[in-house]
């Protein structure tokens, strides 16, 4: 029993911010939630200062560019089948997650942008034990201010960057025979790349990069064997948010349908261990549990996006399709996200109210197939029975408004 307990709380502990921290929300507005996030390499709005700088030097460029618009996910619960008393099933979540970018006008040769996006985000509970144990509640806030600038270096060539200043804040718990209650937040920087080459009028191929940031979120811990306080003080760790490539090519045709192909690698490979300080202090007895550094060794994944858009009289329509894959093996899989290989698909709208404003509406299903898990595989003390994983997955819908002036 005290190896179960022991398994139990290192595994909690040890994955509970890391995988959270992994959970991407790669479409930051209307056009690229409709699109699947195959929104790269053709992008016409004020999203094109967070999608690919780049691309505002192709703007417009006696107008500035606004939009801001909100998006709800709505996350089913998971589905954990083994035995009794093993299964169990995670709340069900509902998030609210808003954005806002703006393009100037062009200034030269040069122009600038700032998009204001929640790029990751996470709430996870579990009320039933075992999973309890794992990820009583976890809740993750990223929150993202990505300045940016473009050069037009030719009428169809044009480069692009900014600075990422990214500001996280989460609450890890979990209840058991020993528990935890954390809090921790933290501000870090990063930067962007992109890259723009229109060998015709109506070919567009862009390469975006988005770097790796060191999360070092520090904060304090309550440590509990039982009922019993025995820490109560600093507590840091140190996970990547890894970078990410997008290489993207897109063709028009008639100026009324636009195809677009994305490929996104994410460097998820950053992320092989993970260890929780204590400020140097001594733990005691909870030191077995709670301070010993564990390998997660998570895979780079690669995403194929497919998006289409077609511009009526007063409406463009866009539809997308993804293939997305998981970056943690079974090996380490946990209750905290048991996520899994997925495909996405989207839809929706744009209708143009006047001349300079536009409204309209996005909804994406992330389907996430189900996971079976072998027996004496995950390291994991209840996973390592076996079981599957069902459910999850998201549904997300967005509202956004759009003004050109």
């Amino acid at each position: 029993m005290g190896k179960m307990v022991k398994g139990l709380t290192l595994s909690a502990v040890a994955s509970s911010i890391v995988m959270a921290q992994g959970y991407r929300i790669p479409e930051q507005s209307l056009n690229s939630m409709a699109l699947s996030a195959a929104y790269v390499a053709h992008t016409t709005g004020a999203d094109t200062a967070y999608a690919n700088p780049a691309n505002m030097s192709f703007m417009n460029a006696e107008k500035s560019y606004v939009e801001g618009g909100i998006t709800l996910a709505h996350l089913p619960s998971n589905v954990y089948t083994l035995m009794d008393p093993y299964s169990g099933e995670s709340e069900v979540e509902d998030l609210p997650i808003p954005y806002f970018h703006y393009v100037s006008k062009a200034i030269g040769d040069f122009r600038w942008g700032v998009s204001m996006t929640v790029p990751g985000g996470l709430t996870k509970r579990w009320e039933t034990q075992p999973q309890q144990s794992f990820a009583e509640e976890f809740t993750l806030k990223i929150i993202e201010l990505s300045p940016s600038v473009s050069y037009k270096i030719a009428d169809n060539f044009s480069i692009g960057g900014g600075l990422r200043l990214i500001y996280s804040e989460g609450v890890v718990k979990s209840s058991g025979q020993v528990s935890r209650d954390m809090e921790g937040d933290t501000f870090e920087f990063g930067y962007n790349l992109a890259m723009t080459y229109k060998p015709t009028s109506d070919i567009n191929l862009a390469v975006t990069y988005r770097s790796n940031i060191d999360l070092n979120e520090e904060g304090t811990a309550k440590l509990y064997s039982g009922s019993t306080l025995v820490y109560d003080g600093d507590a840091s760790v140190e996970v990547p948010l890894p970078a990410g490539l997008n290489l993207a090519i897109s063709k028009t045709w008639q100026e009324t349908f636009t195809l677009e192909f994305n490929y996104e690698r994410v460097f998820w490979s950053e992320y092989e261990t993970l260890d929780f300080e204590y400020g140097g202090a001594n733990i005691g007895g909870l030191t077995p549990y709670f301070d010993s550094p564990q390998a997660r060794n998570w895979e780079d994944t690669n995403t194929f996006r497919l998006g289409a858009t077609i511009v009526l009289d007063k409406i463009t329509m866009m539809m997308g399709f993804a293939i997305d894959e998981t970056a943690a093996p079974v090996e380490t899989l946990g209750f905290e996200l048991p996520d899994s290989d997925g495909k996405v698909f989207s839809m929706g709208f744009r209708y143009q109210q006047t001349e300079n404003l536009s409204w309209g509406a996005a909804f994406l299903y992330d389907s996430k197939e189900s996971l079976s898990i072998p027996v004496g595989v995950n390291e994991n003390p209840v996973l390592a029975n076996g079981g599957g994983f069902s459910g999850g997955g998201a549904y997300l819908t967005t509202i956004g408004l759009a003004y050109e002036y």
